[in-house]
């Protein structure tokens, strides 16, 4: 495109504003900024714009919001209590996988590569990676399949500044045992960043200034080439794979299971297109999103927009809380309904983050770094396209077995690498007792995922009493810490 066609498109949607310095740049700079601006769609950013500040404008007054918003309807929802309704989900889930149908999605950050202290030192991708192996063996063990013969496909999505560092981890460490050609990175999207009047943000005079869609990008990136110039995308992959069904999480969570059969086959059994795993909140006014209903329609609803009264209601045959369906960001989908999101794609509205954003003064070219929000950051959350799921469906689950996030630095006290170390070996402590050994006090054991994926597979530990600490690579190694 000539630079005269590229200003009279950036003119007429009212951004000519990114030209100021062109005569001023090298040719070097202007190539650089040229490309920027042909790749970005600019009237779809405009539309973007529009349609967020206008569902932030009309967004109902905390009274009339909260009274909104309904709990879940009985029926769906399912808890993991009845372990025979358990058992049927998970041979669902295992023939599912055996059948080549599931794959999961992994939302990267550079968490991935984190070493949250474990005897083992083993990255939480390295975690992830092995429980996929160790399932992929499960499942060819359980359904009668030739050893080698199921795969569980894994898609790992990274933002533009963590793709290099992500890709170079896993070479290093040669994808942690997995066939290189079943691990897919996809970047996620970016969007420009604004001024609060729509106006878009240069960082140097020769850079728009950008940042990450959101983990709702999610969607959009399934769809983008994987590479330059091949039409080859993550949804025609899927389809190339014959993949039906697709587990989507966060990679800063050290208890996931990763394609985790049960939620795989409750989902499956359900008929469900879209579903969420949600742990009880811990109590009623807890900082969390949670799964409800609202205008009729499945929706997470921030803790912010629910009265004390609603989030103090309780159930009164159970006593639990009525609204206690915490989000943790761990989803199912059907292939299908991937497909389906770009048919409404431009119905959801994005999310507006204000930020203290770097800019370059166009008066001055100065580069300036605000002291306070000067801008906004567009966000999609994996979770909007609740309501246009024609049958979603909700599984309660124990956060204690599935959800320790990663979220702060050490020593903070909560959501830190000290309370992953702490809930994961916690974790392997229940598998062993589980399977009929006993822990001294003060004793750490961690199991590989390659031993146990979810506790199965330790019979033999029934009757030991451990006294060591350790780390074990295979259930024989456990003998020499009893």
């Amino acid at each position: 495109m000539s630079i005269d066609t590229l200003l009279k498109r950036y003119e007429a949607a009212g951004q000519g504003h990114l030209f100021k310095f062109w005569s001023k740049l090298s040719a070097a700079q202007q190539k650089e900024l040229q490309g920027q601006l042909e790749a970005l769609d600019i009237e779809r950013v405009n539309r973007i714009y529009t349609k967020a500040v206008g569902s932030e404008e009309g967004a109902l007054s905390p009274t009339t919001a909260s009274s909104s918003i309904e709990p879940l309807p009985r029926g769906a929802s399912e808890s993991v209590h009845d372990a025979a309704k358990v058992k049927e989900w998970r041979q669902i889930g295992l023939q599912a996988i055996a059948r080549g149908e599931g794959t999961r999605l992994g939302s990267s950050a550079p968490k991935g590569c984190y070493d949250i202290g474990l005897p083992s030192h083993k990255s939480l991708f390295q975690y992830q990676a092995e429980r996929i192996t160790r399932l992929q063996s499960v499942a060819e063990a359980e359904c009668s399949k030739p050893a080698g013969s199921v795969t569980i496909p894994w898609y790992v999505m990274t933002s533009g500044p963590t793709r290099r560092h992500t890709e170079d981890f896993f070479k290093t460490n040669s994808y942690f045992g997995l066939d290189q050609k079943n691990v897919v990175f996809f970047d996620q999207g970016t969007l420009p960043c604004l001024t609060m009047d729509g106006k878009v943000i240069l960082e140097t005079p020769s850079k728009v200034a950008v940042a990450p869609d959101g983990n709702g990008g999610l969607y959009a990136a399934t769809r983008a080439p994987l590479y330059a110039g091949k039409p080859d995308t993550v949804l025609s992959h899927l389809a190339k794979r014959k993949v039906l069904y697709v587990h989507a999480y966060c990679v800063d969570n050290c208890l996931v299971r990763v394609a985790d059969p049960v939620f795989l086959g409750y989902s499956i059994q359900k008929q469900a297109d879209c579903a969420a795993k949600v742990v009880p909140k811990t109590y009623p006014t807890e900082s969390v999103g949670i799964v409800a209903c609202r205008g009729n329609k499945f929706s997470v609803v921030e803790y912010s927009e629910i009265s004390k009264e609603q989030a103090e209601l309780r159930d009164q045959e159970t006593g639990e809380l009525v609204y206690r369906a915490a989000n943790i960001a761990n989803h199912f989908f059907t292939t299908a309904f991937l497909n389906r999101v770009e048919s409404f794609e431009q119905e959801l509205a994005f999310h507006i983050a204000r930020k203290k954003i770097p800019y370059v003064d166009l008066e001055t070219g100065e580069t300036t770094k605000p002291t306070k929000p000067n801008g906004m950051k567009l966000e999609m959350f994996v979770f909007d396209v609740f309501p246009f799921s024609e049958h979603l469906a909700v599984l309660e689950v124990e956060r204690k077995e599935d959800f320790s996030p990663l979220k702060n630095a050490p020593g903070t006290g909560s959501d830190d690498p000290e309370t992953s170390r702490r809930d994961l070996l916690s974790q392997h402590k229940r598998f062993l007792e589980h399977a009929g050994a006993q822990i001294k006090d003060d004793v750490e054991i961690e199991i590989s995922p390659l031993v146990s994926y979810a506790g199965e597979g330790l019979e033999a530990v029934k009757g030991k009493v451990f006294q060591k600490s350790g780390l074990v690579e295979s259930v024989e190694e456990l003998d020499a810490l009893a």
